[in-house]
């Protein structure tokens, strides 16, 4: 997902790798990791994108995907619904980490497995979504196969 139009982010190539998992000590973080690799570079970096529940609670709800989740679920089976809910929570939290990554690259990353920590860029997060939720809310729906 790509969530900025920068030249400089075209430099580099993400990969999701795993997550969003807790953070150890801090009881109220998810993180999700990421490989970045810059087409100059000979290998690929780390770079672990922390998020507070709290700021996930808060952004689903201004974006109000849990209501545009129940609507986009009206077509499937009730038994499914379960599980669509259950793997939405794990996609907007990567979507999130990522749109927080790719805010994170505008201005370049060093070439050192790194770690984004929850409480940086949480303006800058708050300001993008803002201007683009429906990028999110599709985002999520199209990694849970709802889009239509």
């Amino acid at each position: 997902m790509s969530t900025a139009s920068s030249h400089d982010i075209a430099a580099y190539r993400v990969s999701f790798f795993f997550g969003p998992e807790p953070v150890e000590g801090k009881v109220d973080v998810v993180a999700c990791v990421f490989n970045v690799k810059k087409r100059s570079w000979k290998a690929g970096i780390q770079v672990v994108v922390e998020v507070s529940s709290s700021q996930l609670l808060a952004i689903e709800r201004r974006i109000q995907l849990p209501d545009q989740l129940a609507k986009s679920l009206v077509a499937v089976e009730a038994q499914e619904r379960s599980g669509y809910h259950e793997r939405s929570g794990d996609v907007f939290a990567q979507a999130v980490c990522r749109w927080k990554l790719d805010l994170q690259l505008l201005p370049g990353l060093t070439k050192n497995t790194q770690r984004i920590p929850a409480g940086e860029l949480m303006v800058e997060l708050e300001q993008a979504i803002s201007k683009e939720p429906q990028h999110l809310i599709s985002y999520v729906l199209d990694e849970l196969g709802l889009a239509t």
